[in-house]
């Protein structure tokens, strides 16, 4: 039972600590997250999520990362971002019939929508995302 209220008080206290920082829930989640074969799945499933197919060794592909961290934290609470290494993951890549990158997809609840294959800039790729929510 004390271990029960000690949980609540924590989580209290993080929330009213996010309040008063300035930081909300929200923006915490605009992380981008790296995606494998153990949790490509569950990421798809979320309302909107788009994942970034991407190889280390790929130009175009380090010129977008910064373009899609920026994405992620301006959409927060609306579109979850990932990136997916198709070096790593060629399953997953070849499911989805991925031969450039870097290709960016759209899923809808486990569903891909549409996919932007190129280095393209911030306004473009916004414009893409806008289209499809």
């Amino acid at each position: 039972m004390d271990d029960e209220l000690e949980r609540i008080r924590m989580n209290k206290l993080k929330k009213l600590m996010s309040k008063f920082s300035g930081v909300s829930e929200s923006k915490k989640k605009a992380e981008v997250v790296s995606l494998n074969q153990s949790n490509f799945e569950s990421f798809v499933m979320n309302e909107n999520a788009v994942v970034d197919f991407y190889a280390d060794w790929c130009g175009p592909c380090k010129m977008i990362s910064p373009v899609i961290a920026e994405l992620a934290y301006e959409y927060a609470g609306r579109v979850v971002f990932g990136k997916l290494n198709v070096d790593e993951n060629e399953q997953i890549a070849a499911s989805f019939a991925i031969s450039a990158i870097p290709a960016l997809m759209f899923f809808k609840k486990g569903k891909a929508v549409d996919v932007l294959v190129g280095a393209y800039p911030k306004s473009e790729i916004k414009a893409w995302i806008e289209r499809n929510l």
